[in-house]
């Protein structure tokens, strides 16, 4: 219940400011967070040392701070949904490529957009709603169920559906089938059913849901993230549809498309290593 009061009166404080201020006060209430934080500050570290492993620890820890200063900055973005429209869009976002996207409906069967836990993943989903896309979304359900509605609450009044993690293999076929996009987070995995690739030249556990659902459905697989620039406006790039070289066996096709979809995975992060915002060690022993 706390929780939930806490996300309301942010909400409202995020609101009632202006966007540049509450940007500022985001980076002053981040650096103070940032200085007891020690358990995320040592996540953060232990990962962007997998990335970075030639990196020196004056780097990682610059990289590092400026993760936490755009997080905040993401949450901002994310309580402010109510002020977010057309005009938002035309003024701070840049759409790269969205014929990658036009070419994947053409196709008919669907179009899975891959992102990840980097930039502001839940603008770009509001932004490709705005844009006129019927987009599904799966999204892990808070412990509060008044926090879970208060997120979902968010999503759906920009246009987006959203399916509940563990609940959502019939909506995600239904709107496949349905040649609608569906977005993915492909940098995580919260079902315990994930598959073990190599993350940055280590072992890791990867969600197999875009793969499974792709080789299920013939929907392609599309890589889209949205980042933010120096000057708090954003792109929205979308790759060209992935193509593989499938076997018809299932394990080896499962391992392919995960492949090359956790390769692009590692440019983006490595490019933006300040915008994936992970404060859980990622790669176990």
């Amino acid at each position: 219940m706390i929780s939930y009061w806490f996300y309301k009166f942010s909400e409202a404080l995020a609101l009632a400011i202006p966007l540049k201020l509450a940007y500022a006060l985001a980076k002053v209430l981040s650096g103070i967070y940032y200085i007891f934080a020690f358990r995320d500050r040592k996540m953060v570290t232990d990962n962007l040392k997998v990335i970075f492993p030639l990196k020196g620890n004056k780097e990682i820890a610059s990289i590092r701070f400026k993760v936490f200063r755009n997080f905040a900055k993401y949450l901002v973005d994310f309580l402010r949904f109510k002020k977010l429209d057309k005009k938002y869009i035309r003024d701070n976002v840049k759409v790269i490529n969205i014929e990658s996207v036009e070419e994947g409906l053409r196709r008919g069967k669907g179009v899975i957009l891959l992102t990840a836990h980097l930039g502001n993943w839940e603008l770009g989903g509001m932004v490709i709603s705005q844009l006129g896309y019927s987009l599904l979304s799966v999204a892990l359900a808070h412990k509060s169920p008044k926090v879970d509605r208060f997120f979902n609450d968010k999503r759906e009044s920009k246009g987006m559906q959203v399916l509940p993690l563990g609940k959502a293999a019939k909506g995600c076929l239904r709107g496949l089938k349905q040649n609608r996009l569906l977005a993915l987070v492909g940098d995580r995995d919260f079902t315990d059913k994930g598959r073990i690739t190599n993350f940055f030249g280590k072992p890791a556990i990867l969600p197999e849901g875009a793969a499974v659902l792709s080789l299920q459905t013939g929907a392609v697989i599309i890589p889209g993230f949205m980042l933010r620039n120096n000057d708090d406006s954003f792109n929205l790039i979308f790759e060209k549809p992935l193509e593989f070289n499938l076997t018809m066996n299932r394990g080896n096709d499962l391992d392919i498309i995960i492949s090359k979809c956790k390769s692009v995975l590692e440019e983006y992060i490595r490019a933006y290593p300040d915008q994936w915002y992970m404060f859980r060690r990622f790669w176990k022993e």
